[in-house]
């Protein structure tokens, strides 16, 4: 399918429905994600279309053009999310596949790691997953690989994005297709296979209708446990919450349900369910780097010296956690994004990598390195399990005491977000050369690995840095010194970005 796309066209024409659209802004860092749908049911209704099928199956044609090139076996693993539109929209990426030469082992719906699983389990080394994981229903978008358990990064993003806005991807002779009946079945018997929590504990597992619920429910019964489901009947319209472990609404829901039914835990999963979110059994919402320094500590009493990566999202106790010293634990902190995370621990043989977002990338023994929201949720209940004189709330209260906000999403364009996040890094650099004080403070560290994150005298720290996968900045910050300390961090943010006319309204706030 070699022709070259146009970066905008019109919904309902003649030429929406014989051309590729492609807007290029969807090639993103390490993700493809566009805007699809322009449906009433759907949240931004009358927003133009970013991507159409006939792109769809270009950017399928592209990818398989990229496998050759690349000299990778041509077989890949196809799965899709659920969504209205989702099988529609791998469908058109299995044409792309097949046009180019590609072998594809449709797994049918899936959650992003079953995609990842099935890589193992049919010796396939590459891999495209169709979702939009926490993104409101409209969008789509496609995870993919050519070397498991890792994904794209910037490198391969941006030679499918020439290939595939340039015209270029080659038709081939040679590909097949292949429907894969049984992968959900061996995905969920993989994941229980040998643990048995022996302690009683009560669960409830939070899908927000989203894919999970096809998956967690039966996964976490068969390990022992009891288990709440909570809107897990699949449900695209997503009518209770959009499923994202991160966002505030779907936390207090678990919340809410965790105190309703006198549960030990909640555990949360987002729409590709690769993630997983946390809520005790006081109802106390754990950010998911905090639950990650918590099952660190679990896991490096039994790996000596157990080396650990962070996204720059996370809390500094990583770094300063007590008890992580005193078992030899060493964590490196890295780019945020599952990709650079996940290569990242690779590189490094970490045991696990954490993201604040959810994403936890658990290597040999326990996983493959690619993250698993399920996978993560049973780390979490055997931690319970190899405590069991004490509650997630205990083991919350029981690391040193910070307070740290959700991660904040003002709205940026995709086209000037990076240019913003470069003027704020530039005000940041230049107030620690000339000595600026910040809060009152003498500024301790300036890290740009990511953004741009400021840590103060007393350990207080805020980041600013360009989503990777929407047209949003990301805020977030943390004091270990005070609630005050930590919401001064973030007005000042909050003052610095209200100067660009590009950044507008945020998700939420603290």
């Amino acid at each position: 399918m070699n022709m070259k796309p146009k970066s905008v066209l019109r919904a309902n024409t003649l030429a929406f429905e014989n051309q590729a659209l492609i807007k290029p802004t969807g090639f993103r860092e390490y993700d493809a994600r566009w805007w699809f749908g322009d449906h009433e049911s759907m949240a931004g209704a009358g927003k133009a279309p970013e991507i159409n099928l006939y792109g769809i199956q270009l950017l399928g044609a592209s990818l398989g053009t990229l496998i050759h090139e690349l000299g990778v076996k041509p077989q890949i693993v196809v799965g899709h999310d659920y969504r209205s539109y989702s099988l529609s929209i791998k469908q058109a990426l299995i044409t792309g596949l097949m046009s180019a030469g590609i072998e594809v082992m449709d797994i049918g719906l899936a959650l992003s790691p079953t995609a990842y699983f099935a890589q193992f389990a049919l010796d396939v080394a590459c891999v495209a997953m169709v979702t939009a994981s926490h993104n409101t229903n409209g969008w789509t978008g496609v995870k993919m690989g050519v070397e498991k358990p890792l994904t794209f990064g910037p490198d391969e993003m941006s030679r499918l994005k020439e290939i595939a806005l340039s015209g270029k991807a080659i038709n081939r002779g040679g590909g097949g297709y292949q429907k894969i009946e049984d992968m959900a079945a061996l995905y969920m018997r993989d994941l229980a296979k040998g643990i048995k929590i022996k302690r009683k504990i009560r669960v409830v597992a939070a899908c927000g209708n989203g894919t999970a619920g096809a998956f967690a429910p039966h996964v976490l019964s068969k390990i022992g446990v009891e288990v709440i489901p909570v809107q897990c009947e699949l449900d695209h319209n997503f009518p209770a919450y959009n499923p994202n472990p991160e966002d505030m609404k779907m936390l207090h829901a678990m919340r809410d349900a965790v105190l309703e039914h006198k549960a030990d835990l909640a555990v949360g999963f987002d729409g590709d369910g690769d993630r997983c979110g946390v809520v005790d059994n006081e109802g106390e919402e754990i950010f998911a780097d905090k639950v990650g320094v918590m099952l660190a500590r679990d896991l490096s009493a039994k790996f000596k010296n157990a080396q650990f990566v962070a996204d720059v999202k996370s809390t500094g106790l990583y770094a300063t956690d007590p008890v992580l010293m005193a078992n030899g634990a060493k964590t490196d902190y890295y780019k945020t994004g599952h990709s650079y995370i996940k290569r990242r621990s690779k590189e490094l043989g970490a045991l696990v990598g954490f993201e604040k977002s959810g994403h936890y990338f658990f290597n040999a023994p326990i996983g493959r390195g690619y993250d698993d929201g399920i996978l993560s949720a049973i780390a979490i209940l055997q931690m319970l399990d190899n405590n069991p004189d004490k509650s997630m709330a205990d083991l919350r209260r029981a690391l040193p005491k910070t307070w740290g906000s959700p991660t904040m999403s003002p709205y940026c364009d995709d086209e000037k977000k990076y240019g913003v996040v470069d003027k704020v890094i530039a005000e940041y650099q230049k107030a620690f050369k000339d000595g600026d004080k910040l809060l009152g403070q003498s500024i301790r560290d300036v890290n740009t690995v990511n953004g741009v994150r400021v840590t103060l005298e007393d350990g207080t720290w805020g980041l600013v840095r360009a989503s990777s996968n929407t047209p949003n900045l990301v805020v977030v910050v943390e004091s270990p010194t005070s609630e005050t300390n930590k919401t001064n961090m973030f007005r000042e943010i909050e003052t610095r970005l209200a100067k660009y006319e590009d950044v507008g309204e945020y998700d939420q706030k603290i």
